[in-house]
């Protein structure tokens, strides 16, 4: 095979089809688990730094084949939406739902949510691109309207992305990407393999949230560990 012919067949995998790959497990996962209909804009922002803001700023890191910082933004509308029909749907009485998305129950469930998003994200790049990243646990704050924090990525040469969801009731959340800038090249076919049933996403989820509970800081301490990660 020529050279130009190769390269005319070569399949390039980039920072947009990993977005796009991100953004399909947002949406898979958000609507497994609350059986809400979440949906994501067609166009993307590209961006110069990543941030946490308000009301609830959620971060994950991962590292590997190639390694990035998931964001997801959420207003204490889109978080209690989200909150509220993930909890009914698990079949929890809506009476003993917590009020606040300031509630330490608000922020696991989120937290745990996010988990599973980045979970299946990676599954799908294991499959999908034939290399392994592997994610830390999801960290998040209650954020109020006159804070907004900068994520320090300490990438060698970051693109940085933002997406728009959009809820079942039109609420917005955001989704901040940044990764070291790569491409994968497709040398030879292969086989993807089986993808995840969403319906053990959902039961994955339901497990942790009854079992485990994302880290929210609780105390000075915690809140200073936090902000020392984000490189502040």
């Amino acid at each position: 095979m020529s050279n130009k012919t190769w390269q005319e067949s070569t399949v390039v995998y980039g920072t947009e089809d990993i977005l796009t790959s991100l953004c399909n497990s947002v949406t898979r996962v958000l609507t497994v688990a609350t059986q809400c209909e979440i949906h994501y804009s067609g166009m993307v922002q590209r961006i110069t730094k990543t941030c946490l803001k308000p009301d609830i700023g959620c971060f994950v890191l991962f590292d590997g084949g190639f390694s990035g910082l998931v964001v997801l933004n959420f207003s204490a509308a889109t978080a209690m939406e989200l909150y509220e029909s993930y909890m009914l749907h698990m079949g929890m009485p809506k009476s003993e739902l917590a009020r606040s998305h300031t509630s330490d129950e608000v922020a696991n469930i989120m937290g745990e949510l996010m988990n599973q998003i980045v979970g299946d994200f990676t599954g799908k790049v294991r499959r999908e691109l034939q290399t392994n990243i592997t994610q830390n646990q999801p960290k998040m704050l209650v954020l109020n309207k006159q804070v907004v924090l900068s994520v320090d990525t300490q990438l060698d040469k970051p693109e940085s992305r933002r997406v728009t969801f959009y809820t079942g009731k039109n609420n917005i959340f955001y989704l901040e990407l940044a990764i070291d800038r790569t491409e994968f090249i497709k040398l030879h076919d292969f086989d993807v393999g089986e993808t995840i049933n969403p319906d053990e996403v959902l039961a994955q989820a339901s497990a942790a949230a009854h079992n485990t509970a994302a880290p929210v800081p609780d105390s000075n301490t915690d809140q200073d560990e936090l902000l020392r990660s984000l490189g502040m």
